[in-house]
């Protein structure tokens, strides 16, 4: 007899934890931590390894990656890997490895990551400064929704790493500066080393140095007071554990500035030698503590911080939640990276009205033509952000004004995005009048193909989207789309009279036309009697 199999009440999906390894490669030391991230995003902590090596002592003094310190690296990847098959580690999909500024500065960083590839197949990705800033920011991000006084005050975040430093200042909660400067502690180090100064001679040009960066911060940004300073890094971390011996590393410590400047004027004489014996930590480690302290203390007696708050998060911990959210940009995320570019746009006096508009409008139609254009939703923030940006070079001229707004949007830095974002913006802004992509167009053919292909449906939208708004008067609210046929069409309901906007459309819809394949009507939806009525 066949069994039947009751359907009345259904069983809740079982869902399992994944389990996940991120690594980190930095100028002093190669870095793993092993995670579990359960159904629901919590990340649970498994294991975590650490090996000192030469990354930032050969990038930094020769441009170049040695053979040694190659073969190095992929020893310590080979034992890791042999730890993550223990955990269970083995797909590609659950591991996420990034190398900073020592690989990424070095001539031979392609050359580097290839040997690490075809030796441990795990596939390191040298980031940019702007995403190293990205996942500081993610790391540290649950501090502000725990305490309301750091949501609601101006806040610098600092990481002094060995070959840079990252600084992100938040104010109310919102990004709204963030950059990254040569200034490294093992770079600092190095330098000390070419001048051979005794001990007090390398206190003033530690100073001197570090004041350049400070003295560049104050010109970049209007902030000259900041309550707190958050620091994150190892350096800052084995500081804290010295003011705070029963500091686990969990959480967050508070150390006044006098108690972090007395700290720092303790241990930056000490020589690297004596720091290794007296607290038994790796070399690599105790080059920098000396400069990376100094660099803290500058900062804040800079911008008059009144605590430094030591957190046990790293970068790392910002690719463990980016992880347990797949990569996907959450919302809080796409609203940071807006709000940097709404500042950017209001720095070049862009019409703040009629940008808003577009991007609105570029919103609606990347929702409405989803199944078309078959892009994610990470390009419909970056349309959002071309929709606010896409007159930023009027500042200029209003002639070729497209053009300079690519050019601005190219030197220019949004929070948390990529160089390769950033130019998909920037070309997308570049078309949204004009002349469409050609052959000796160089940043629009040096992408690949699948890049040129988003950059011409996301201007033909933005094309669209710039035409309802012709008079800048952000008149055209009540707007619906449809199809018909072989047409898209976009009606108006509350306006009767388009003779400007068809105008504009029929200029500028050819762009859409031939990249969805269908022509575009506008129209309204009043008759002139009801325009009378509705007037």
């Amino acid at each position: 007899m066949e069994k039947k199999i009751s359907t009345t009440a259904k069983e809740p999906a079982k869902t399992s934890a994944r389990t996940v390894a991120v690594i980190d490669i930095g100028a002093t030391a190669v870095r793993m931590q092993v995670a579990e991230i359960s159904a629901d995003g919590t990340v649970r902590p498994l294991d975590s390894l650490q090996r000192a090596v030469h990354l930032g002592k050969d990038t930094f003094t020769s441009g170049v990656i040695q053979p040694s310190t190659t073969d190095e690296c992929v020893a310590i990847l080979q034992s890791f890997r042999r730890t993550m098959k223990e955990y269970g580690v083995t797909q590609p999909e659950q591991i996420r490895a990034v190398a900073t500024s020592a690989v990424r500065e070095a001539e031979n960083r392609e050359a580097f990551l290839d040997r690490i590839y075809m030796t441990t197949q795990i596939n390191v990705e040298a980031i940019e400064g702007a995403e190293e800033n990205r996942l500081t920011y993610i790391a540290v991000h649950d501090l502000f929704q725990k305490d309301a006084k750091l949501r609601n005050k101006d806040v610098a975040i600092v990481e002094v790493g060995g070959g840079s430093t990252e600084l992100i200042f938040v104010r109310d909660g919102r990004v709204t500066f963030s950059n990254t400067y040569r200034l490294g502690a093992l770079r600092m180090r190095e330098t000390l080393e070419t001048y051979r100064a005794s001990a007090e001679r390398s206190r003033a040009l530690l100073g001197q140095h570090i004041q350049r960066t400070v003295d560049q911060l104050h010109w970049n940004v209007s902030l000259r007071k900041v309550p707190y300073l958050i620091a994150v890094s190892g350096d800052a971390r084995f500081a804290a554990s010295l003011v705070h011996p029963a500091w686990d590393k969990q959480g967050v410590v508070r150390i006044d500035c006098k108690t972090f400047s007395e700290l720092a004027d303790q241990l930056v004489p000490v020589s690297v030698d004596e720091l290794v014996r007296k607290y038994h930590i790796p070399y690599q480690e105790a080059e920098t503590i000396g400069p990376a302290l100094l660099a803290y203390e500058h900062l804040a007696r800079a911008f008059q911080v009144k605590h430094i708050l030591v957190t046990g998060a790293s970068q790392r911990d910002g690719l463990l939640k980016e992880m347990a959210v797949r990569g996907a940009w959450t919302a809080e995320f796409a609203e940071q990276a807006v709000h940097s570019a709404t500042l950017l746009a209001e720095r070049y006096g862009v019409n703040d009205g009629h940008s808003q508009y577009v991007s609105e409008q570029c919103v609606s139609l990347f929702r409405e033509l989803r199944s078309e254009h078959g892009l994610d939703e990470r390009y419909e923030l970056l349309l959002r952000i071309a929709g606010l940006l896409h007159e930023v070079g009027v500042f200029i001229s209003d002639r070729s004004h497209h053009k300079h707004s690519m050019y601005i949007i190219l030197n220019s830095d949004l929070f948390g995005l990529s160089r390769k974002e950033i130019t998909l913006i920037a070309l997308v802004a570049r078309y949204h009048r004009r002349a469409a992509p050609r052959s000796y167009h160089t940043e629009y053919t040096s992408l690949d193909r699948d890049d040129r292909l988003v950059v011409v449906k996301l201007a033909a939208m933005l094309r669209l989207a710039d035409c309802l708004d012709r008079k800048h008067l952000q008149d055209l609210k009540n707007i619906t789309f449809s199809r018909e046929k072989d047409r898209f069409i976009v009606t108006v309901n509350d306006v009767a009279d388009l003779t400007l906007e068809q105008l504009a459309m029929r200029d500028k819809a050819s762009m859409f036309e031939q990249v969805f394949g269908t022509k575009v009507e506008l129209r309204t939806a009043l008759s002139a009697d009801e325009a009378i009525t509705h007037g």
